[in-house]
């Protein structure tokens, strides 16, 4: 086979394999449910609705409940179980929940911002238990990151994208053609003998009274590393500040595109609800 033939052989091939993936992918998204149920569990509240999975938005009106304190597992699930029960859901409706912890199998391995009880806890079998429904449970970060990518601003981006969650922290989402890689937690990289979130999280901007230019110079550090680690297609950013983001995105100087998330709020509730429907077929 000539060197050309070869070429041509290979791009048919790749080719073949990304129609395979698209054909694979509607196939998924035709057998899916169209409606499932996520939940938000935050330090100060926690969030439900319902979402249309066609169109990545809220069914119903979202509905919010404070966070028991202190944040036990009990009491958390109970609350949960409210949130549910204020919507007439038939019962094979998948649940999604996400949770300010790494979840690995199910089982919290930190807490922030809930009762540290929550550490070695199985979160998706403590909320089934009080709400009699199967439950899938995600980190926080990766359910607003999933949701980017299938219905935001990611959504027709293939290759690696990563998502980031500028608040207290730097949450963090790594999906990979259309796949999750959890708990990625590259809020806490070291960079220059620091926990890179200490310095660069919107909570470091408030509690140094950085200018946005300032604090910029201190994003554009975390993105270079962070983009010299994984060579993203695209690097999407959320949080509250990302309303802001014509203050700070166009001073970074990256090689990766970078643009802001578009759910916003919306995004935990979105992609809990989205991943549970996926694991549900």
């Amino acid at each position: 086979m000539s060197h050309h033939d070869k070429h041509d052989h290979d791009k048919h091939d790749h080719d073949k394999d990304a129609g395979d993936r698209h054909r694979k992918r509607r196939h998924m998204l035709a057998e899916r449910p169209t409606t499932a149920f996520g939940i938000d569990i935050g330090g100060s509240g926690i969030k439900g609705a319902p979402v249309d999975l066609v169109r990545g938005e809220f069914a119903g009106e979202r509905v919010r409940i404070p966070t028991p304190q202190p944040a036990t597992p009990d009491a958390v699930a109970r609350t949960v179980a409210e949130v549910i029960e204020a919507f007439h859901l038939p019962e094979d409706v998948p649940v999604g929940v996400t949770f300010p912890a790494v979840i690995l199998h199910g089982v919290a391995q930190s807490a922030a911002n809930v009762d540290p009880s929550w550490i070695g806890t199985d979160v998706e079998d403590v909320i089934a238990a009080a709400t009699g429904r199967n439950v899938v449970a995600v980190n926080d970060a990766d359910a607003a990151g999933y949701a980017e990518t299938v219905y935001g601003a990611a959504r027709s981006v293939s290759g690696v994208v990563l998502v980031t969650t500028l608040g207290t922290g730097i949450g963090s989402a790594l999906v990979v053609d259309g796949h999750l890689v959890p708990n990625t937690e590259l809020g806490h990289l070291e960079i220059d003998g620091h926990d890179a979130e200490s310095r660069a999280a919107e909570s470091a901007r408030d509690r140094d009274d950085l200018s946005w230019s300032e604090w910029a110079e201190r994003l554009q550090r975390y993105y270079s590393v962070v983009e010299n680690l994984f060579w993203p297609d695209l690097i999407v950013v959320g949080g509250g500040v990302s309303k802001h983001h014509e203050k700070f995105l166009p001073l970074l100087q990256l090689r990766t595109p970078i643009v802001p998330a578009t759910l916003r709020n919306a995004a935990g509730i979105v992609g809990a609800a989205a991943l549970a429907a996926d694991a549900s077929h």
